[in-house]
């Protein structure tokens, strides 16, 4: 029976519990049905099959009706209703059952779910004979949360959601709503205050900015043909294989004939032969998950499950990464799961209170950049995070994830004065939770997905940032060497007459190259906001800016750690990145710029071809100095080697002088060859070497000739 007042509440839409009062039930001996259909004057109840179970009567609520139904239970219903302007169908919610069940409640609440982006969010599926999708949100402290969508006018009073009151988590099936419904979630706060319409954090799919609303999906259809590269890195220890990353920002690459970004099938078609070309062996998106806003790059992120509609849908995504991988090429994706923007559609005060981000702001806003920084202490918003990690490698297979800002989630007190910041439970300035989140994540992500690599973005000296969870450490794979971007761009930024005052600066990352799994980034970081390019940051004139690159790059690939270079920079861009357009692709008809870029593609090959230059990247036995100690002929030198492999010398002269007759002690006697010389013609150098490429090493010595501004790789010759 209806009690008082229950009808009122239920066309004011404040009702908390519909599901008790709509659909078919039954009372006494009789089945009834009541329905709310705004604007009816007629309705009829029909089965499934379409055979008539009575006609339902106004109860003197508008648009609320109610009727005994010639059923013996309760099932679900369809109601044709009509008034002057004619007739509709309409399916009935609130005759179908819950699809979430106690198992999901139990580890929904331990926040322990891993397969949350199956259970919430927008799924359709096949539920108590009907076709129709299944919506379920987390809002804990909501008094009513509806779903909202073109579906029934956008109104929240039409599908009020049930709560299932042991986890906080609001869902229910709607029967035929289909494929490509935008659709949010209207929310009423716990004192009745109807929020900002939200979309859904789990949403899969988005409307193209500046519209917000979620878009309800297909599972994933894409038929995967990349077993054979899975299989590969399943088995391989990535410290020890060449990787050689580019970093991409997927809308500024290359823009169309107008302007429009590619789809993810146009990038496709030319990005993945431009990458193969040069020999990189991975592809690292700028964040490609949903976002509202685009000079953010991504950063400020609002879906955390779905791909960015500018380039098109998740088929088109996985079609991408399946591309990649069919040509030995793998996908690492820039992830943030240290913060949020505070867009009012997004996850702000998500049910009315401080749900996803912390209450106090001296821990949940970030002064940087005017974001929210997630609760990682709250079991809920680990197990979505996590969850989110694990959707994004296992959904679309990537082979890695680079978590961005991790240094700010470490520190409390990151980019915050005296009083700003709250100390943990010990008073100190360690954020215990985002530590125990991380270490989480990684614990997942790695036992889930072999193969699968994570990479902190990580600026300080917290130790054992790549040391496995279960000795102590976060738990990453690897770490973006920081400190090698900074000090060696310092050093070539100083005119060559200076450098020998400051040869410590490039001997100084050897003393640490080995704490960590590092890679070597130089990434879009350094190529905005008025820092220039890697180019114009070299010192010289324009001759010696090139060769300071081409050497610079040619120090970097023989240097211990996997590596990293930022889209442009491949055939040194001389303008700064911009999101808004795409890159400067005439530069290549000029000769110094296709130069740099052969270069770039020949270190590549040279770094995959000989294990001496990537197999023992992380370990100290894989490096030693040969010359350590010439500051005035700012020379260095050291050999790469690995077990039963022959080893590789790089050599490098940071003056722009010839340097002949130099005396260098060769870890092995015999001949040894060039492999590479960045001072070659083809690169746009002056063409100095040694004659015939050939060096002879007598008992471990021997003299050689260095070019100017220029990086030399020798291999021993057996």
């Amino acid at each position: 029976m209806v009690r008082p007042g229950e009808a009122q509440a239920i066309v004011a839409g404040t009702h908390g519990d519909p599901f008790a009062v709509l659909g078919v039930h039954r009372e006494d001996e009789a089945i009834v049905a009541r329905c709310y259909i705004p604007g009816a004057q007629d309705v009829a109840a029909f089965g499934l099959d379409g055979t008539p179970l009575g006609t339902l009567m106004p109860t003197g609520e508008g648009g609320l009706f109610a009727g005994p139904l010639k059923l013996v239970a309760p099932k679900p219903v369809r109601y044709h209703a009509r008034n002057p302007d004619g007739d509709w169908w309409v399916d009935d919610p609130y005759a179908y059952g819950p699809v979430l069940g106690p198992l999901d409640d139990h580890y929904i609440g331990e926040g322990t779910h891993l397969r949350l982006f199956d259970k919430l969010g927008a799924h359709l599926l096949h539920h108590e004979g009907s076709e129709g999708m299944h919506f379920a949100v987390w809002a804990p402290n909501a008094r009513r949360v509806s779903v909202v969508g073109p579906f029934n006018q956008w109104d929240g009073r039409r599908h009020v959601m049930r709560l299932r009151r042991d986890t906080g988590i609001w869902e229910i099936f709607i029967p035929g709503v289909g494929t490509g419904e935008a659709y949010k979630f209207e929310i009423l706060a716990n004192n009745g205050t109807p929020l900002p319409l939200k979309a859904d954090p789990f949403a899969f799919h988005a409307e193209l900015r500046p519209y917000t609303a979620s878009l309800t999906t297909a599972p994933l259809a894409h038929e995967w043909g990349d077993h054979e590269h899975r299989g590969f890195w399943a088995k391989a220890d990535a410290r020890r294989q060449p990787i050689s990353i580019y970093e991409v920002h997927a809308g500024s690459w290359r823009r169309g004939w107008q302007g429009e970004f590619l789809t993810w099938d146009e990038l496709a078609d030319q990005l993945i032969p431009y990458v193969v070309d040069l020999g990189f062996t991975h592809i690292e998106l700028m964040p490609i998950t949903e976002h509202p806003y685009d000079p953010s790059w991504g950063y400020q992120t609002t879906g955390m499950f779905a791909p960015t509609s500018r380039f098109g849908d998740g088929e088109g995504f996985a079609r991408f990464v399946d591309g990649c991988h069919r040509a030995g090429i793998g996908v690492i994706l820039d992830w943030v799961p240290a913060h949020f923007p505070v867009d009012a559609f997004g996850l702000e005060h998500f049910d009315g209170t401080a749900l996803y981000e912390h209450a106090d702001p001296r821990q949940g806003f970030h002064p940087d950049w005017n974001t929210a920084i997630y609760n990682f202490g709250r079991s809920e918003v680990s197990a979505f995070l996590v969850n989110s990690a694990l959707y994004w490698t296992e959904t679309f297979h990537l082979d890695g994830l680079r978590v961005d800002a991790v240094a700010s989630m470490l520190y409390l007190d990151y980019s915050r004065k005296s009083g700003e910041w709250v100390p943990n439970a010990q008073g100190g300035r360690e954020n215990v939770d985002a530590v125990a989140f991380l270490q989480r994540m990684n614990a997942a992500v790695y036992g889930a997905n072999p193969g699968v690599m994570t990479i902190a973005e990580e600026s300080t000296s917290w130790p054992g940032v790549s040391k496995p969870v279960h000795e102590g450490g976060l738990g990453f794979g690897f770490k973006w060497n920081m400190g090698f971007m900074h000090d060696t761009l310092a050093y070539l930024a100083r005119d060559p007459v200076h450098r020998p005052w400051h040869h410590d600066e490039l001997l100084f990352g050897l003393v640490y190259a080995f704490d960590e799994n590092f890679v070597l980034p130089l990434s879009h970081d350094e190529v905005v906001h008025g820092k220039g390019t890697l180019l114009t940051k070299m010192a010289g004139t324009y001759w010696q800016k090139f060769a300071n690159l081409r050497a610079y790059y040619g120090f970097m690939w023989g240097y211990p750690g996997k590596k990293l270079l930022f889209m442009g920079q491949e055939f040194a861009q001389a303008a700064e990145w911009s999101e808004a357009r795409g890159l400067d692709w005439h530069l290549l008809d000029q000769p110094a710029h296709d130069g740099v870029r052969g270069l770039v593609r020949d270190l590549n090959r040279v770094y995959r071809k000989h294990p001496a230059l990537h197999a023992r990247d992380c370990e100290g036995e894989g490096f030693a100095w040969i010359v350590a100690d010439d500051r005035d002929n700012a020379v260095f030198a050291w050999v790469r080697q690995a077990p039963s492999e022959a080893p590789v010398v790089v050599v490098t002269n940071f003056t722009p002088q010839v340097l002949t007759g130099y005396r260098i002690t060769l870890p092995r006697a015999g001949t040894w060859c060039e492999i590479l010389n960045t001072d070659a013609h083809v690169y746009g150098g002056s063409g100095v070497g040694n004659f015939g490429g050939i060096v002879a090493a007598e008992d471990g010595g021997a003299v050689i000739t260095i070019p100017p501004l220029a990086t030399i790789m020798f291999e021993h010759n057996t």
